[in-house]
């Protein structure tokens, strides 16, 4: 006799987090077998035992359930206070390409944030998402930089919303042009950074 398939239920207004851990899991399973393009709700309903209106509920396109895997997949980096700017970008740029490459056996995050770049460009609601998500999580660089300008360090010519930009593009130009440098190049990288942002 067949047992019927247990289905994963939401708690009312909030994840439930089983469906969220089960959900995520067979998405990233489901994008190493099939990709990205071939991925589908109701594959990942399916595998995850999930109801579609749950899923949907709480990732309204692929693109959330990206966004999500994302965010779940990045560890937490410590704050860094290395009494510099340089010292702290070090520190800062080198943890964040080393999750972007998935060093140390983890998870390349960096593929799933080029597709989620991408798909900003098309759609409206995961751009806003992506915004969302740098704004919530993403402080560090903000912080970085308050202390620099605490310090006298940042040239008085640049604001830290600018300093900040600077700071970003240029990694994330790397990224999108799959150029990520290894560990020993982070110093340099950051030298490159900073020309024009010091005082």
């Amino acid at each position: 006799m067949n047992t019927p398939e247990i289905s994963r239920a939401s708690i009312g207004a909030r994840r439930s987090p089983e469906t969220e851990a089960a959900v995520l899991t067979a998405t990233a399973e489901l994008i190493r077998e099939v990709g990205y393009a071939a991925l589908t709700i109701e594959a990942v309903a399916k595998r995850a035992r999930a109801g579609k209106a749950t899923i949907y509920r709480w990732w309204p396109s692929k693109a959330h359930l990206l966004l999500s895997l994302y965010s779940a997949s990045k560890q937490e980096v410590a704050r860094p206070n290395t009494g510099s700017l340089r010292g702290d970008l070090i520190e800062y740029v080198g943890a964040m390409l080393a999750r972007w490459r998935g060093d140390d056996g983890a998870t390349a995050t960096a593929p799933l944030l080029r597709l989620l770049i991408a798909e900003a460009q098309m759609d409206a609601g995961v751009q806003a998402a992506l915004v969302d998500e740098r704004t919530r999580r993403w402080h560090h660089i903000d912080r970085i930089v308050l202390q620099a300008r605490q310090r006298g360090e940042l040239n008085p010519a640049l604001t830290p919303r600018r300093a900040e930009q600077k700071i970003i593009a240029l990694l994330w130009y790397l990224l999108l042009n799959d150029q990520l440098p290894g560990p020993a190049d982070t110093p340099a990288l950051v030298d490159d950074i900073l020309a024009g942002m010091l005082v």
